[in-house]
């Protein structure tokens, strides 16, 4: 079985879905906190929130149907247990891209650039990366438990 999870998790076109879904999201979410701030008014932060989830349920969509759309049974109770999986793992991913970004911003190191403190934005792609790792992993052996390729 381990090594099943294994080969499942080293498929490249899976891998490819998955990243693009996450790109799709992306948008989402960009759209959807920017379109709350500017054409409402809402805080940032809580703009942010509306924006994740909104990234979170369309990418959960999209990776239902396309993704991972051969695993898992059918129906609503099942699909909404996924759905539940789903936010926790993507939660635990946005926790891995807040510490990350933390944890640099901790270390006391400047990187001046045309006025701009390359340190500041460093992190930010090392953290995207490691959730996005996080996710597809936790994303396919807990909410769709892929065990072949």
């Amino acid at each position: 079985m381990l090594r099943e999870s294994v080969d499942a998790l080293l498929s490249g076109v899976r891998f490819g879905k998955f990243v693009s879904v996450g790109a799709v999201g992306a948008v989402f979410d960009v759209t959807t906190t920017t379109a709350l701030i500017v054409g409402f008014g809402i805080l940032g932060e809580y703009a942010k929130l509306v924006g994740a989830e909104v990234a979170i349920i369309v990418m959960f969509a999209i990776n239902e149907r396309w993704t991972f759309s051969e695993l898992g049974d059918s129906g609503a109770v099942p699909t909404l247990g996924r759905f539940v999986r789903s936010n926790v793992v993507r939660s635990g991913g946005l926790a891995v891209q807040f510490l990350i970004v933390r944890a640099f911003r901790q270390i006391d190191l400047a990187l001046p650039l045309f006025g701009v403190d390359l340190w500041q934005l460093i992190p930010i792609p090392i953290a995207i990366g490691a959730s996005v790792l996080l996710n597809y992993v936790a994303e396919s052996l807990l909410t769709w438990r892929v065990t072949s390729a």
